[in-house]
């Protein structure tokens, strides 16, 4: 992040906190690892802050998430919602869902906004519709291969930018079900294609470790051929099946990136456009797909790359 941003960050606090220079000192205090305590004065209140909600807070002002910021009678007011403490949003993505905009309808039991409806909401529907943070990946009109579809949350996102096709591949069984309701709810079915399998660079069998559908953000995916292994399908698998020439790549898949990109790369180099989120050193993805591909990174808080295929008749 530039320092003109920054400067630009920490001057938008003025908006948000009547103390902001001194609550502005105090971050900086934290951040270096001094035990200091943050005390935000909103209005006639004075506020206990995490250093992570100060944060975050100016962050979501500075991209338009966050409009006002309100303390009336000792009740904390975040975009006209009431929040019972100005640090329960970072805890409680249904609550910080509603101060982005979300609203739940009983009718549909499931939640929307912008004409989108998700069945349970999931830190990582906010991550995908309001951070935007597959913004930087062109598909309008494309074909997307979504790798680490999770409950389908990039699989919709990518339709509703314009995607015309998404084939949309999770190995987690419980957040598989979770994304043929919210392909439904969507009426989604002829645009998104679900696959219930992992994915490697040679067809395998992977195993998962057992987590539940909150922590599949971990690395779980674990090549094995022992009981309770699932398929793993390879790019060619479904380049072949789909007809994905040109098309449009994006891996989230908690680590499988390496296997990807370093060891089934004649597939992955056929892809017009690749944006993949990785776990430990970049430097070693790059460097292979430096022979192809175009790479920046466009998020370093989500550790996201984007490359863009060297070959113009792609």
């Amino acid at each position: 992040m530039s320092w003109l941003i920054r400067a630009k960050k920490a001057l938008a606090s003025r908006q948000l906190f009547d103390n902001w220079y001194s609550l502005l000192a105090s971050y900086a205090l934290a951040k270096v690892g001094f035990n200091v305590r943050l005390k935000a004065r909103i209005n006639d209140c004075i506020l206990d802050t995490l250093p992570k909600t100060y944060r975050h807070l100016i962050n979501w002002y500075y991209e338009g998430l966050i409009k006002d910021l309100e303390c009336r009678s000792g009740k904390v007011f975040l975009n006209g919602v009431e929040v019972s403490d100005i640090n329960e949003p970072l805890n409680n993505s249904e609550k910080l869902a509603e101060v982005f905009g979300w609203k739940y309808d009983s009718l549909c039991n499931c939640w929307t906004k912008n004409n989108i409806r998700i069945r349970h909401m999931r830190e990582a529907v906010l991550r995908t519709f309001d951070f935007s943070i597959f913004k930087d990946l062109s598909v309008n009109g494309r074909v997307v291969v979504d790798v680490g579809a999770y409950i389908g949350d990039t699989a919709i996102y990518f339709a509703w930018r314009g995607a015309r096709k998404v084939v949309a591949v999770e190995p987690h069984s419980g957040a598989y079900e979770e994304m043929l309701e919210n392909i439904r709810l969507n009426s989604l079915e002829t645009t998104i294609f679900p696959i219930n399998a992992g994915i490697a660079s040679r067809p395998s069998k992977i195993l998962l470790e057992e987590v539940d559908i909150e922590t599949t953000n971990v690395t779980y995916h674990r090549p094995n051929d022992q009981k309770g292994a699932i398929p793993a399908v390879t790019l060619g698998d479904l380049i072949r099946e789909f007809n994905l020439s040109g098309a449009v790549l994006k891996i989230n898949c908690e680590g499988c990136e390496y296997d990807v990109i370093l060891n089934d790369y004649e597939h992955v180099k056929t892809f017009k456009e690749l944006l993949f989120q990785y776990h430990a050193s970049a430097k070693p993805l790059l460097k292979k797909l430096s022979e192809d591909f175009t790479c920046e990174i466009v998020n370093r808080d989500y550790r996201l790359v984007k490359c863009i295929n060297k070959d113009p008749s792609l």
